[in-house]
């Protein structure tokens, strides 16, 4: 009888053990896309772009946090770690900073703009260093997607900041947002579209070009955090998915990208600066974007 309760024992500490393996093996998988406008400190051009006096310690800056989020994410579980540099040109992470494991998507164009490589196989998305919607009021370096061309971009009626459009093609694949940094107008926008969603407000907005601002250490351990407590909570997040047709509309500074883009039978001209866009679903959508952003007749090679 003993040695009976004693297979047994040893039977379940064995299939426990090989379970938990398994479980450890999988791990998560984790998205991170990453912009610069939201980094602690970041409210001028002088951080933003490489003719910028302070754009160099900025990169530093935009490394850490990010390398902060890869911290908090392994600390929650996380084995697979996808990164998307996301500001400017794309290329301003450092990449030998980063441990050897993780892919780093860089330049552009590429498939899904700031989300590109996102797939179902991913079990959550976090945003670092994002900013407000260009229609917010308030908010440091407040824009989506081009802060010289556009005045506002909507889905289904919503304005639409860059974490909204991104946290609808993460949803669009089934995965849920767990956390984003950047000013407090940015949280708190984040949090109004989708709910529940850690948030690390690295700095108070003042003004378009001003904030109160956390130092850079302070605003890593906030990250880290964030991230890990987003990412050990995972089934308390739901993705953010919006049901076609989905219509994208975006309303220009100027009249006359309104004007060429009506040419296209599948745009429809709402307003003088204003065009429609309807997809079947958010990649169709994200699609059209990046045509819209990028084209040029001149592009070479």
């Amino acid at each position: 009888m003993r040695s009976t309760r004693l297979i047994v024992w040893v039977t379940v500490v064995l299939v426990g053990f090989t379970m938990g393996g398994a479980g450890a093996a999988a791990g998560l998988k984790v998205y991170i896309s990453a912009d610069l406008e939201g980094v602690a400190g970041a409210v001028t051009p002088e951080q933003l772009g490489p003719e910028g006096f302070e754009y160099s310690r900025f990169r530093e800056h935009m490394t850490a946090e990010v390398l902060a989020a890869i911290e908090g994410a392994r600390a929650a579980g996380a084995t697979e770690i996808l990164v998307s540099d996301s500001h400017g040109n794309g290329q301003n992470l450092l990449l030998d900073r980063f441990p050897e494991e993780v892919t780093i998507i860089r330049s552009w164009p590429r498939p899904l703009m700031m989300m590109a490589g996102i797939d179902s196989s991913f079990d959550a998305a976090i945003f670092i260093g994002y900013h407000a919607a260009t229609t917010t009021p308030a908010g440091v370096r407040a824009h989506t997607l081009s802060s010289a061309r556009l005045a506002a971009v909507e889905l289904n009626g919503k304005p639409m900041s860059e974490a909204g459009l991104n946290a609808a093609i993460a949803g669009h694949f089934g995965v849920p947002v767990v956390m984003i940094s950047g000013d407090d107008v940015t949280v708190e926008e984040t949090e109004r579209l989708l709910g529940k969603v850690e948030g690390a407000a690295v700095k108070r907005a003042i003004s378009f070009h001003s904030a109160a601002t956390m130092t850079p250490q302070a605003a890593q351990k906030l990250i880290r955090e964030k991230v890990e407590v987003g990412l050990e909570a995972l089934d308390d997040y739901e993705p953010y998915v919006l049901a076609p047709p989905i219509h994208l509309d975006v309303t220009f500074k100027n009249y006359r990208p309104a004007e060429l883009l009506a040419y296209l039978p599948i745009v429809e001209r709402t307003t003088a600066h204003s065009i429609r866009f309807t997809g079947g679903d958010m990649v169709e959508v994200f699609k059209f974007l990046e045509f819209m952003l990028s084209y040029r007749a001149d592009l070479e090679p």
